[in-house]
């Protein structure tokens, strides 16, 4: 704490004249000495204790000296015992002054001299702790020392326990590794005695962990070939797993074999057509389950050695062998009854036996899952064999039916009811049948297309109409009379419909309330029937023909196929109408000849417009006209044939000489097109011709002498000079023209 003194000197220097540290304004001064008489009035507070006497010298220095404190001030100065001193002088009053200051400068530090004393106190026990810390400072430095040589003393013992300890570690895993490896050697003896064991049997709970092990001991040597006799014991293993195979072989073999030898005794005494599947599948069934728990193991381990493929290839080749002992006779005898059955319905044949051997693939291949898990390639081809036992009966039928109708109900049933029905509903197990299948279609598309050709060339092409085939318009005619009657027939019936209508609702409620007939609905003749001249049957015969034969054809072969025989088909048709419309020309004229041919064109481009193909095809051909044209230079050129120069003939030849490859497209619906139009223009042109004959000879010789007029001396040719050019003349050739059209076209458009 600063000394009063001090204080008091540092701050008279605030406001001394010069250099002043904290100099007051005018307005400052005046203030504080405003404020210095304001406190010099201010009387003591009442609550102030002067009986504290520590608090009495700081409270001494603000105590007024005024005539009613006197009192109090005489007790503060018998509180500081100074009530009987006496000051005569100034020396004596600053003496006093000077004791009451330090009096009060004591009073003022009593509680911090208190502190201090306390602190030194406190001092002096901290210097006797630290003493003794120090002390211990010493001992724990001694332990210390004494604790790092124990510690390295202990961590050297650590290390060399834990190398033994590693060393240890290390010796017992080598052991372990050895009697490890020597275990997959020493299971050698085990196994040997074990296989050579009478008791052994392969359902034993013990064999299955054995091909296991035998597995794992021929892996680790395969691992391992650096080992010491490591081929040795290689071949002495699969030597073992040989004989353990075997085992399951024979065991196999043993079951199939006694299964199909308890069915053979009894499938002499039942027919095919009896409940043979309960013999042939039924007993057959009840040995897999005894089959199939070795076959899973042996399917398992194919991948491990070429022995278990070499095992499973066997065991399937045993069962199908097995199988097909069984089932072959009895299918081919099936089917020969089916054949005898069916003798002249193939249709019935073919479906009955495909539905057959459907049933029989199917239960194969259920029958096979029962034994094996997994699939092979090798049912499949069992299958197809037993399959060709059908085909084999069917070739020979196929091959000679010549009915068009037949083979396409053929190729419907083996093409929608087997291939896209059965097969692609279930085609996992249906692959063998698909590809006979396939095979039966093929032959049965190529015999409906020879058969096809053969039918065009004779019942088209080569058609010989008989005279009511072309009795036109006779036929039509007639139909148009018999239309006529059955018209007024309708008429005269339609006037006594409605008292009958009452009799017939009632003969209907009669005969639903019967219950005999499910419904008779009787249809009154309310309109006039359609003209038979529209019914098929008054189509020409090559017509008709020829599209009940695309229609046929249609679904049965593929699209390629069909557009090149339909462009046949129809190039024929056309051909053989053109002939027809020829002979009804020759006979009744060429009006009756040429309708008859527009309308058999149109019945043929309105009926081929549904079929959605194209009716064009490309055609390749060599085009040898060049080569002929070649070949006469190179015979007036034989001089120049040796030339050593461009113009050697025989170099000619070679390269102008080379057949072209062209392409020509045709499209049988343009070619009905076009024929129909040629024949629409030529039937316009004759009937025109008819009509107005004088008129066109008259305007050919005008545009002669026209034509002459143009081409010499316009002057010299004249129209109106020549004498079919008069008025009269000209008059006549209308009038006659205009008579003819009123006469004659009453008639045409009744034909048409």
């Amino acid at each position: 704490m600063a000394n009063p003194k001090q204080l008091r000197e540092k701050l008279s220097v605030w406001e001394v004249k010069t250099d002043p540290r904290a100099p007051l304004s005018d307005r400052q001064k005046d203030s504080f000495m405003e404020l210095s008489t304001i406190a010099s009035n201010r009387p003591l507070p009442i609550e102030l204790p002067l009986d504290d006497i520590s608090s009495f010298p700081s409270t001494l220095s603000n105590l007024a000296l005024s005539g009613t404190d006197e009192g109090l001030l005489s007790e503060g100065l018998a509180a500081m015992d100074m009530e009987e001193e006496k000051i005569d002088n100034a020396q004596q009053f600053f003496a006093w002054f000077s004791k009451v200051e330090n009096e009060m400068e004591n009073a003022e530090e009593f509680s911090y001299k208190e502190h201090v004393a306390q602190f030194r106190e406190y001092r002096q026990q901290c210097d006797q702790v630290l003493e003794e810390v120090s002390d211990a400072l010493k001992h724990l430095e001694d332990l210390q020392h004494q604790y790092m040589f124990v510690s390295t003393k202990t961590n050297a013992l650590h290390e060399a326990c834990e190398q033994s300890v590693e060393e240890q570690t290390r010796l017992v895993n080598t052991a372990e590794s050895i009697s490890n490896k020597l275990s997959y050697f020493n299971e050698l003896e085990r196994m040997s005695h074990k296989l050579s064991s009478p008791t052994l049997s392969v359902t034993g709970d013990s064999f299955v962990p054995m091909l296991t092990r035998l597995d794992e001991c021929i892996a680790y040597i395969n691992s391992n070939p650096s080992y010491k006799e490591s081929q040795v014991y290689l071949a002495r293993f699969k030597h073992c797993l040989s004989k353990a195979l075997n085992l399951v072989r024979v065991h196999v073999v043993n079951i199939l074999q006694s299964a199909a030898l308890q069915v053979l005794p009894k499938k002499d005494a039942i027919k095919p057509s009896d409940n043979a599947f309960t013999l042939f599948y039924g007993k057959f069934r009840t040995n897999a389950p005894r089959v199939k728990a070795l076959m899973e193991q042996i399917e398992e381990r194919v991948s491990k050695s070429p022995e278990y493929d070499t095992l499973l290839n066997d065991c399937h080749q045993c069962y199908f062998n097995q199988r097909e002992i069984l089932l072959g006779p009895s299918i081919t005898t099936a089917i020969s009854e089916l054949a005898s059955q069916h003798v002249k319905d193939h249709c019935a044949l073919v479906r009955s036996g495909c539905a057959f051997m459907v049933r029989i693939c199917q239960d194969e291949n259920q029958l096979f899952f029962h034994f094996f898990s997994k699939p092979t390639d090798k049912l499949d081809i069992l299958l197809e064999r037993l399959c060709n036992s059908l085909y084999d009966v069917l070739r020979p039928l196929i091959i000679h039916i010549n009915h068009l109708e037949t083979l396409a109900e053929l190729c419907t049933i083996l093409k929608t009811e087997m291939l896209e029905d059965h097969v692609q509903n279930n085609p996992h197990e249906l692959v063998a049948f698909e590809t006979v299948a396939k095979q039966m279609l093929e032959d049965v598309q190529e015999r409906l297309v020879y058969r096809t050709h053969i039918y065009i060339q004779s019942d088209i092409l080569n058609y010989k109409p008989a005279p009511g085939d072309l009795a036109y318009p006779e036929k039509l005619e007639m139909m148009a009379s018999i239309a006529e009657s059955l018209k007024k027939e309708s008429i005269s019936r339609q006037s006594s419909t409605t008292s009958v209508a009452s009799e017939q609702s009632t003969s209907i409620t009669e005969v639903k309330e019967n219950g005999d007939v499910q419904s008779s609905i009787v249809v009154p003749y309310t309109n006039a029937p359609m003209s038979p001249a529209d019914l098929h049957g008054m189509w020409y015969p090559t017509v008709r023909r020829t599209l009940v034969c695309l229609s046929k054809l249609y679904r049965c072969i593929e699209k390629t196929i069909f557009q090149g025989l339909s462009q046949e088909i129809l190039y024929v048709c056309i051909v053989s109408l053109v002939s027809a419309s020829q002979a009804i020309t020759k006979r009744k004229g060429p009006v009756d000849g040429t309708l008859f041919l527009v309308k058999h064109l149109l019945i043929l481009r309105e009926q081929i417009a549904p079929f959605h193909v194209e009716f064009a095809i490309r055609e390749t051909a060599l085009d040898f006209s060049k080569m002929r044209v070649a070949a006469r230079h190179l015979i007036y050129k034989t001089n120049k044939i040796f030339k050593l120069n461009s113009d050697n003939a025989l170099l000619e030849f070679l390269v102008e000489g080379t057949p072209q490859v062209t392409e020509n497209y045709r499209d049988s619906k343009r070619d009905v097109d076009n024929q129909l139009k040629r024949t629409c223009e030529e039937f316009i042109r004759f009937v025109t011709d008819s009509f107005i004959s004088e008129l066109n000879a008259f305007l050919q010789k005008a545009s002669v002498i026209v034509n002459l007029a143009k081409e010499g001396d316009a002057a010299k040719v004249s129209l109106r000079q020549q004498p079919f050019a008069g008025p009269d003349k000209v008059h006549g050739v209308v009038n006659t023209s205009f008579k003819q059209i009123k006469s004659k076209l009453p008639d045409r458009k009744s034909v048409v």
